[in-house]
């Protein structure tokens, strides 16, 4: 599947049902509110560099912001509050800058709860500024992939991304042999029985993607702009571990498992390849240092593993389903049919759990903040 398909194929799951993604992302949101403080720190410490009039914000795919998540506009209302905070320590004789975010998520993206919402998130803002001075917040959405060019040239101060960047623009197209066919027998992504062909494909595509990414992004953004991105990744080199790549892993089995009881054909299950991929820290720095418009201000690695056995009164099996089919389903259905979905994650909480049981699962986050280079 090349990029377009992916672009207008890809997209969580909408609105706010008991499938959907906002009511089933617990488990990014609070990984993400490990990382809230040096989000607005970074953002706190750019304004005091900075002291733009207007303060351009862009939210780039973010889990917790365009896709279809419940917490886009109480974000914006921190990022509002740590902006008059910063401000009132440093300049409060001046008024207060304009406001711009820029919500981007692929097209198929559900942008419209978020646009309902606006009305009261308005009256709300007035109300909470407590000298009666309301000043201006303008919100827009920039639907497209950012892995491209998104804003023009140095009009944006601020980027945020939380759980984006770990997905691809497309399937690596060296996955597929001369015929076409997938060499990940088996597999959904990198696996315990993938060849060594299979990580250098997802390895490769991962450092044109993020390159393109930091390429575009230094365009856009201003001297001594900052980016605070929040990515899935891996502990050390080995592509293979009980971290976020063994959640796939147990997907793979899920579906075999499907195939075995005759639900599916396991020729589906060999040519279903997800466009998905965890770097290490290693390999975060060197695309970094390689494309060079950025200074690494820091990178720090977040364990959300608190309350694995009960995540909101349900096994962490359970959780983790519902995730993973608020992500996944879109893709799911145009492959394998709707029919074998409910079956599916039945499997695959229940066999979250047993391995948990087993030994410890360890998904890994990195909190990146990067600077744009004078």
């Amino acid at each position: 599947m090349d990029t377009k398909d992916l672009e207008r194929k890809f997209h969580m799951i909408g609105g706010d049902g008991e499938k959907s993604y906002a009511r089933n992302s617990s488990l990014q949101k609070k990984a993400s509110d490990m990382a809230k403080h040096i989000t607005l720190e970074t953002l706190q410490q750019l304004y005091k560099e900075t002291r733009p009039k207007s303060l351009g914000i862009a939210d780039l795919g973010s889990d917790l912001g365009c896709s279809s998540g419940p917490n886009t506009l109480s974000t914006i209302k921190e990022i509002i509050k740590a902006v008059e905070v910063a401000h009132n320590n440093e300049i409060s004789n001046q008024p207060l800058p304009e406001l711009s975010f820029f919500l981007n998520d692929l097209p198929g993206n559900d942008f419209n709860s978020i646009f309902k919402s606006l009305p009261d998130f308005h009256t709300e803002l007035k109300r909470d500024v407590n000298d009666g001075d309301f000043h201006s917040v303008f919100i827009a959405a920039y639907p497209g992939s950012f892995y491209g060019r998104l804003f023009p040239e140095k009009t944006i101060h601020f980027v945020y991304s939380s759980y984006s960047l770990h997905w691809l623009s497309k399937v690596p197209p060296a996955l597929y042999d001369k015929q076409g066919k997938s060499i990940n027998k088996g597999c959904v992504s990198i696996c315990s029985s993938s060849p060594e062909a299979v990580s250098k494909a997802y390895n490769s595509q991962f450092k044109e993607d993020f390159s393109s990414f930091l390429r575009c992004r230094s365009k856009e953004l201003v001297a001594a702009g900052r980016m605070v991105l929040i990515t899935l990744g891996r502990e050390g080199p080995a592509h293979v571990d009980r971290g976020n790549s063994f959640f796939w892993e147990l997907l793979s089995r899920s579906i075999m498992d499907l195939v075995a009881q005759g639900e599916t054909e396991e020729e589906k299950l060999d040519s279903y390849d997800m466009h998905f991929y965890a770097p290490s820290a290693a390999e975060v720095e060197g695309e970094v240092n390689k494309e060079g418009s950025f200074e690494l201000e820091s990178l720090e690695m977040l364990e959300a593993d608190d309350e694995k056995e009960n995540v909101d009164d349900t096994s962490y099996g359970n959780a983790v389903a519902k995730t993973v089919r608020a992500v996944q389903e879109s893709m799911l259905v145009q492959h394998f049919g709707e029919k074998i979905l409910d079956k599916l994650f039945d499997t695959y909480a229940r066999m979250v759990d047993e391995e948990l049981a087993k030994e410890d699962i360890r998904p890994i986050t990195f909190v990146v903040v990067l600077r744009r280079k004078l």
